[in-house]
């Protein structure tokens, strides 16, 4: 599995949050697509947080066993 923290060109990308998400705060993520990978970070921090680049192979394996 590659995972790694992004830094570049995370900007640029745009940014969407699950239907599942209040608008009350709480632990929320956010995530972007490109068509190399998915970029994943903290929606509190999304201004100056980490931001993680999961291959997009690993992605869809990691949404796969998450939907179980």
């Amino acid at each position: 599995m590659s995972v790694k923290q992004a830094s570049e060109h995370v900007d640029e990308l745009r940014w969407f949050k699950s239907s599942h998400s209040g608008s009350g705060g709480g632990d929320c993520v956010e995530v972007a697509v490109d068509s190399q990978a998915v970029y994943v970070r903290d929606s509190k921090a999304a201004g100056g947080g980490p931001v993680l680049r999961v291959g997009r192979d690993e992605w869809a394996a990691f949404v796969v066993l998450a939907a179980k």
